[in-house]
């Protein structure tokens, strides 16, 4: 009787501390061992495992965005149910003093019609101590679904929040976005201001990232719309550009380079971190000797004089090392893409492109709309 009642107490103050620090607590939880933690690894690691068994990858995206609104429905069921698990035991134990004693799957029904509050009445409780535990149960019943309600909206519009910057890229730095591509679209007579104000606004734009993925972890697995576009991409693109700035150039943007630079590294590390994704060198240079040329060149084209030197190069691999790494954990952990520097071939926006084919007329000229945002 004792043992049963210590297991269901354990068991239910475990999991409204778990959905308190979930929930309601807003910064992040340092805390080694976590059953929301363990739930997302257990069921995350095996979802992964079969995406990478799907070859097209419009359906493994497809099954990927699936992920992330189903683990929330899951883990509050999960939390649900061992609730009614944890008040059977109290049940239990509590109605070991009545005459007839009765069978755990009843206390177990009990628990379930008193924590979704039906109050069938075919089982009632016999002793006092059970007519206080339902009371306490159905009392915390309304209040986890009246939580559990609430958590929905801010989950939703932390990931809107995040979508509406990644869109605003499409036609700004491409479909996947790349650096070359921002910083070509972003040469011409006031280039230089509109790609200021860009950076300044992904300044922001990755504090508040950083913020509402470290307080809800559960945004990071929800997918963006387009198959060709990530969170993880976006960042990755404005760390790219931003380190080119710093490295290679000397005007105005290099200052607010700097900025969004620290913010949007901030932002991968701790997220990382968060995930216990360590840093991963892998033999693949993002940006070999030739590609840093073609985009020197791309770009001078556009009339954006990058610095071609050792101490430049020098300066933009060490920037590189500061982020690469971490980048490359989430990537694998989250199984998202990292875009390159520079596109291989070109590629159409998505803006472009719609349901009943690509827009006639594609031409240089129209290709040229973004160079003087």
């Amino acid at each position: 009787m004792i043992v049963s009642a210590i297991a269901g107490l354990l068991i239910i103050s475990n999991v409204l501390w778990e959905a308190f620090e979930t929930i309601v607590l807003p910064r992040r939880i340092t805390r080694l061992f976590r059953v929301t933690v363990l739930f997302y690894r257990f069921t995350w690691i095996p979802w992964r495992s079969i995406a990478r068994g799907i070859q097209k990858k419009k359906r493994r995206e497809t099954f990927l965005g699936f992920y992330g609104p189903l683990s929330l429905l899951f883990l509050f069921m999960f939390w649900a149910g061992s609730l009614i698990v944890g008040f059977a035991l109290l049940f239990y134990s509590a109605s070991r003093t009545a005459s007839v004693l009765p069978t755990f799957a009843s206390r177990l029904y009990l628990s379930g019609t008193t924590l979704s509050t039906l109050g069938i009445g075919d089982v009632v409780p016999h002793t006092p101590a059970e007519r206080f535990l339902v009371v306490t149960e159905s009392g915390l019943g309304l209040g986890f679904l009246a939580l559990v309600l609430s958590y929905l909206p801010v989950i939703y519009q932390a990931f809107s929040r995040r979508e509406v910057s990644i869109v605003l890229l499409d036609a700004r730095a491409g479909s996947p976005p790349t650096a070359a591509e921002l910083l070509r679209r972003h040469s011409g007579p006031i280039g230089a201001q509109e790609l200021e104000v860009l950076l300044h606004d992904w300044e922001r734009s990755a504090a508040e990232i950083l913020e509402s993925h470290i307080s809800y972890p559960a945004v990071c697995y929800f997918r963006s719309q387009h198959n060709n576009e990530s969170w993880l991409a976006a960042l990755t693109t404005i760390l790219d550009s931003s380190a080119l700035l710093i490295a290679s150039v000397e005007n105005a943007c290099a200052r607010q380079a700097r900025l969004t630079f620290a913010i949007c590294r901030h932002t991968v590390a701790d997220l990382a971190q968060l995930f216990h994704a360590a840093p991963r060198n892998t033999n693949h240079d993002r940006l070999p000797a030739e590609e840093l040329q073609r985009m020197r060149t791309m770009l001078a084209k556009s009339d954006l004089m990058l610095r071609d030197d050792e101490v430049s190069t020098k300066n933009l691999n060490e920037l590189r090392e500061m982020y690469e790494p971490y980048l490359q954990g989430l990537s694998e952990f989250l199984f998202m893409e990292i875009p390159p520097w520079i596109l291989s071939k070109e590629i159409v926006d998505n803006w472009r492109t719609s349901a009943w084919g690509r827009i006639a007329g594609f031409s240089a000229s129209a290709r040229q709309d973004g160079d003087d945002h």
